[in-house]
């Protein structure tokens, strides 16, 4: 049996240091933290990530590279069925860099690099949004005033952006641990999406419905 060949030092320290993270917010992990959950000395982590900053910047830039390619699949959304995955895939995202989200104006304020990045972020987000809404509108999905696009893309991109802090804050102890995230996903995907309800053709404001109260039914059965 020919043995798998090992993973390079560089993806494990990234692998350990997103985990610890996601896990205890970036503020709270050092590098000391990180290499010992490692194995390998300081020097060793150093020499692959001289600085905590790198760690985060090579986190991020995977993120966004992520985000991007899957902010591309917004020109496909037609119904409430296609937004309903976009937005599910969206917050699976988000959520497996949840520290970027947890610590965000902590990161902003400490990494110019993310600072103008983010930003970034937010306009590709934002544009993404508006082509959802213009692609459900040609296909009859819903109605919207051109004059209420902004806004409501805008809107969409906050809750997008802030949900996993208001979980946070509602449930500071349980809300980001990993049993947990299908119930936040699926919460933050029903309210992004329930600012739609206004414009949407009746059936399908019927089906919004229908799969929350779906996912609402399922999540009593547990």
């Amino acid at each position: 049996m020919v043995k798998k060949a090992p993973r390079r030092t560089a993806e494990r320290i990234l692998e350990v240091t997103l985990e610890l993270f996601n896990r205890f917010g970036e503020p709270n992990v050092s590098t000391t933290l990180i290499s010992a959950e490692l194995g390998i000395s300081p020097g060793n982590l150093y020499y692959h990530y001289p600085a905590k900053d790198e760690l985060i910047n090579s986190l991020f830039n995977r993120f966004e590279a992520s985000l991007n390619e899957l902010l591309n699949a917004s020109d496909g959304v037609r119904d409430v069925e296609d937004a309903w995955f976009f937005m599910h895939s969206l917050f699976e995202l988000i959520w497996q860099y949840r520290f970027l989200y947890r610590d965000l104006n902590d990161l902003l304020s400490k990494n110019r690099r993310l600072e103008m990045h983010f930003q970034s972020v937010i306009k590709n987000k934002t544009s993404a949004v508006k082509t959802l809404l213009d692609g459900m509108s040609r296909s009859g999905s819903m109605q919207i005033d051109s004059r209420e696009v902004a806004p409501t893309a805008t809107s969409m991109v906050v809750v997008l952006t802030y949900w996993l802090s208001f979980e946070y804050v509602r449930d500071p102890r349980r809300a980001l641990e990993p049993e947990n995230a299908q119930a936040a996903l699926m919460r933050g995907a029903q309210h992004v999406l329930n600012l739609l309800a206004p414009y949407l053709e009746r059936g399908q404001r019927m089906h919004l419905l229908q799969l929350v109260g779906a996912y609402n039914q399922n999540q009593t059965d547990k």
